[in-house]
């Protein structure tokens, strides 16, 4: 337990870190690499690159202190930052070398006003925190590790299907090397891929939702390549798209996340994705339509035209087993042919007006896609009623302030 006198100084430096937050978790990720590269294994390099990284450790940095006093108020963020550590194998040992660069940065960036009182009381700090993350970590680790056909960190995979979906998206079937059964997961959560790509000097780790129902022998990932150059996540997407092959082998961690939906529940479901971001709701819906299939189901889809529209046919094909079902796809520049197929419902954007037209206070909506596209519709969402605990939404990578 913390002194009142440490949680005091703790709650002090709240003010320092609203304005330098984002600056000490730069340079301590900038000291940390260049004291341990190998650590470069670990990290996904895009999302250091984007700012990502360093922006969300800033927010639960100046969260933790916020609640120092009352850290079970941040447990769901901690539990959420938790599973991204498990699937990316980060260990007990990793902590302390974190702790020492994380004071180091504070040190150098706050400089004379970082005083050994305050950095001696956030050296506590943190040890409590670590050690929260740490034991919730390895429950994750025994549980993914104990289930049928579980594992600890990572495990050979190998491609056994290429499925291209649309004119950007590929989806992958994988199946472990070694002939085991593939493990349980919840519809919703992810996978870690990591590949060593050819005149790299670190490994890639990447995130991907698992892309279809539970219970199958295979995960399937559904991938969408980035346009070289204008991403630093199209190193990774391009590979996996021009030089992964069926009979390849990738490394993979257990399914793990939080952002998944309730198949006991029988309020309606709406779903609303923009690109990519629709890979989790497969899942979701297909566990749906399986298990629930009476259930109100909404799917709302948002991307440029039809030819980047993924899984339209699989889609489509769902209103057999769901008897409350509606589909609709928004384009953006959507192609006379486009503006004809069964389920085009509007040209633009999915905006307000479209909300309002479907909005059911008692329903639960699951939201994923860009940034800007979870803003505006969480946004429209509330400003339609909707409450806040009927919103769930999910980031690719680091959370981010909506």
């Amino acid at each position: 337990m913390l002194s009142q006198k440490t949680i005091d100084i703790i709650k002090s430096t709240v003010p320092v870190l609203e304005v330098h937050g984002t600056t000490i978790t730069t340079v301590f990720y900038k000291n940390l690499f260049e004291a341990h590269p190998e650590l470069l294994n670990v990290f996904n390099h895009a999302n250091q690159k984007k700012g990502r990284q360093q922006t969300a450790l800033a927010n639960t940095v100046l969260a933790a202190a916020k609640y120092i006093d009352q850290l079970e108020t941040i447990l769901p963020a901690v539990k959420q930052i938790a599973q991204k550590h498990r699937s990316l194998a980060v260990k007990a040992e990793h902590y302390p070398i974190v702790g020492e660069h994380l004071l180091g940065a504070i040190k150098e960036v706050l400089q004379d006003s970082a005083t050994e009182e305050i950095l001696q009381a956030w050296g506590e700090a943190y040890g409590v925190i670590a050690d929260v993350f740490i034991s919730i970590e390895k429950e994750m680790y025994d549980e993914a590790s104990n289930q049928v056909g579980g594992w600890s960190d990572f495990k050979r995979f190998t491609v056994v299907e290429k499925v291209r979906e649309s004119d950007v998206i590929t989806s992958f079937y994988l199946k472990p090397s070694d002939g085991d059964k593939v493990p349980a997961f919840l519809p919703g959560q992810y996978i870690t891929v990591r590949i060593e790509i050819p005149g790299e000097s670190y490994l890639f780790n990447r995130q991907y939702s698992l892309s279809d129902v539970p219970g199958k022998d295979y995960f399937r990932i559904s991938v969408k390549k980035e346009k070289p150059g204008t991403s630093p996540d199209g190193r990774v997407s391009n590979y996996l798209h021009e030089s992964i092959q069926m009979g390849d082998s990738i490394d993979v961690t257990a399914p793990a996340g939080d952002f998944t939906i309730d198949l006991d529940k029988r309020t309606p479901a709406v779903f609303l994705s923009g690109g990519v971001g629709i890979t989790p709701f497969m899942s979701m819906v297909h566990a749906l339509a399986e298990q629930t299939p009476e259930r109100d189901v909404q799917f709302i889809h948002a991307t440029d035209n039809g030819h980047l529209q993924p899984f339209r046919m699989e889609l489509t094909e769902l209103g057999h087993k769901l008897t409350n079902y509606q589909l609709s796809f928004v384009f953006k520049n959507p192609s006379e042919d486009d503006k004809n197929l069964p389920n085009f419902a509007k040209q633009g954007y999915v905006d307000k007006e479209l909300l309002s037209s479907i909005v059911k206070p008692e329903a639960d909506y699951y939201v994923c896609g860009p940034v800007p596209f979870m803003k505006a519709i969480i946004t429209y969402l509330k400003e339609l009623g909707v409450d806040t605990d009927k919103i769930h939404y999910e980031f690719f990578g680091p959370a981010m302030a909506l």
